[in-house]
């Protein structure tokens, strides 16, 4: 039986090693959505545009009747000393974050319940639980987008899972002006108890085991992938 699973920016980072990922399984069809096309095409996607960043109500209509999985992954860093932030930039990362994943939720909440397991999964970051300098817009966004994860599990369950994966600085297009130099790479690397930066598929693996019926009594949970950052300290020994 054919799983349709709601994928909200693919084209790179972790929702491409997601994409990936799923594509493993030949009963899944992807329904993609994003700004831009994908670099490639399969049967078993239908890529279709939608401009997570718009404070307009586009929420994608073309959408399967049976949900068996939503991931929204679009995202910002946005890092900048608090006397610098403008109001426009909170709402920016709120409008990333926060507003889009609650349209496309609002979009797929019919087809959601209208399968028999169905399993959200958001994303959040390790600077909501983590106090770290220049993260106030972001880590404000992201702990909203925590907090929607516990309201929307208490009150879509038993029918929907919802979870967030809480990542620290991985290797992807939007953390590359952050991993430039060598230099840079060995000091976040050294930040972290394990000692490197994440890598999408980190992300990736964990996201599809939430997706699947092997996670089935998980839900209102934010599950920190982050090298250990998030509690532990580095053991410098």
């Amino acid at each position: 039986m054919t799983r349709h699973i709601v994928l909200v920016g693919a084209r790179k980072g972790i929702g491409a090693a997601l994409l990936q990922q799923l594509l493993l399984d030949p009963e899944v069809h992807v329904w993609h959505f994003s700004r831009e096309p994908l670099e490639f095409s399969d049967s078993r996607i239908t890529d279709q545009r939608w401009d997570a960043s718009s404070d307009e109500d586009n929420a994608p209509l073309d959408l399967p009747e049976q949900i068996a999985g939503l991931v929204y992954c679009p995202g910002t860093i946005q890092l900048a000393p608090f006397a610098r932030l403008k109001p426009a930039q909170f709402l920016h990362d709120l409008q990333v974050n926060l507003l889009g994943a609650v349209r496309i939720l609002q979009a797929c909440q019919k087809g959601l319940h209208n399968s028999e397991h169905a399993s959200i999964v958001l994303f959040s970051t390790v600077a909501v639980q983590l106090g770290m300098p220049m993260h106030a817009s972001i880590a404000s966004a992201k702990g909203a987008v925590e907090a929607l994860v516990r309201a929307l599990a208490a009150e879509w369950a038993p029918k929907v899972r919802v979870n967030a994966i809480a990542p620290s600085l991985t290797q992807t297009p939007l953390a590359a002006p952050l991993l430039k130099t060598e230099r840079q790479q060995q000091a976040a690397a050294e930040r972290h108890p394990l000692g490197r930066v994440g890598q999408t598929q980190d992300h990736a693996a964990l996201a599809a085991f939430l997706l699947s019926t092997d996670a089935s009594w998980i839900t209102g949970q934010v599950i920190g992938v982050d090298g250990g950052l998030g509690h532990l300290m580095r053991n410098n020994a």
